[in-house]
C-alpha cells in the first residue's frame, strides 16, 4: 500500500496502517496518527477500521478497533477521550478525569467538536470521513488541539475557537501554535449548492477566490483546507507553520473512509494526539 503525498508519511504497525504528518513527527513531546479504512476488526460496509459507534457496527467491533488501534501506534487505550461531533464550534479541554469518555464511559455532553489539552497522557481523539480534521501544536506552552471541520464548523470558524482557548486557558501565542490540516475532501471533489456557497462567500474577511470555485451548472466546488488554513492565520498562526494535507479523502477512498465515495456506507476515521508521559 502505497500514497503520494509530500506532507504524510503512511506507516504500518502489526498489520494496522496509519498516516503521520511528517511536520509533527519531528516534534519530540507528542505522538500523533490519523487512522485509515484497513486494519480493524468490523465487518460488512464497516469493514474494517471503524471507530463510529452510531453507524450499526457492533459496538464490540468498535471497542476492539480502538484498542488494536491504540497497540499498533503507541496509544494508552484507557487514555482516549474523543468529540461529541455535531457541526459546531463548542471547544473542550480536557485532563485525565475525563479520560475514557465516548469509548468506554458515557458521553457526558452532546456536541463537542474540538479538544484541547496539556496535560501528559490524555489522548484526544476525533472523527471523520470527509470532513477536515484539524491538528494544533503549541510548541512552547505544550499544548495541543484536534479540532473537527465539516462546512459548517468550518464557516463558524472552529480553528479560531480552537486557537482563542488555548490562548485563554494555556498562554499561548498564536505565533508558537503549529497547525496542521486534512486529510479530508478536496477541492477536486466537494461540490456544493449555491446555499452551501453563500456561507463561504460570507467570510469576507478572506480571499475566496481562492477557496470558492463556481461551475458553469451552477454548483461550486469548495477547498475547505485553504479556508480553515486562511481561518487560522486570521487568529495569528504563521503561515509557515502551517502545513496542509495534499491527500483527497474521495480520491484515495481505497485507503480513507469517503462519505461522498461511499454515499453513507461506511465506516469512521479518527484523528489521534497525546502529550507523551
Amino acid at each position: 500500500m502505497k500514497i503520494n503525498s509530500k506532507t504524510m508519511t503512511l506507516n504500518e504497525n502489526k498489520g494496522v496502517p496509519f498516516l503521520t504528518y511528517n511536520v509533527l513527527s519531528d516534534i519530540d513531546f507528542i505522538r500523533h496518527a490519523f487512522s485509515t479504512k484497513h486494519g480493524g476488526v468490523s465487518t460488512d460496509e464497516w469493514t474494517s477500521m471503524n471507530f463510529a459507534f452510531s453507524r450499526g457496527d457492533k459496538p464490540e467491533n468498535v471497542i476492539e478497533n480502538y484498542k488494536i488501534f491504540s497497540d499498533a501506534v503507541g496509544f494508552d487505550y484507557d487514555s482516549l477521550v474523543t468529540s461529541s461531533q455535531d457541526h459546531h464550534t463548542f471547544v473542550r479541554p480536557v485532563t485525565k478525569k475525563e479520560c475514557g469518555i465516548g469509548i468506554w464511559r458515557e458521553k457526558d455532553i452532546q456536541s463537542v467538536d474540538a479538544l484541547i489539552t496539556n496535560e501528559k497522557g490524555v489522548t484526544l481523539v476525533t472523527h471523520y470521513a470527509d470532513c477536515t480534521p484539524l491538528f494544533f501544536v503549541d510548541k512552547e506552552k505544550k499544548a495541543i488541539g484536534l479540532a473537527h471541520a465539516g462546512w459548517r464548523g468550518t464557516v463558524g470558524r472552529i480553528g479560531e475557537e480552537v486557537i482563542k482557548k488555548m490562548t485563554d486557558l494555556y498562554g499561548s501565542n498564536p505565533e508558537d501554535i503549529v497547525v496542521c490540516i486534512g486529510p479530508a475532501i478536496s477541492k477536486c471533489c466537494y461540490e456544493v449548492d449555491k446555499d452551501c456557497a453563500d456561507n463561504f462567500y460570507a467570510l469576507t474577511d478572506l480571499d475566496n477566490s481562492k477557496f470558492i470555485f463556481p461551475k458553469e451548472d451552477g454548483k461550486y466546488m469548495i477547498d475547505l483546507l485553504e479556508t480553515n488554513k486562511q481561518i487560522v492565520m486570521k487568529a495569528g498562526v504563521k503561515e509557515e507553520n502551517i502545513t496542509l494535507s495534499d491527500l483527497c479523502t474521495k480520491c484515495n477512498s481505497d485507503l480513507l473512509w469517503s462519505h461522498r465515495a461511499t454515499n453513507g456506507h461506511r465506516g469512521t476515521m479518527c484523528a489521534f494526539m497525546c502529550i507523551e508521559k
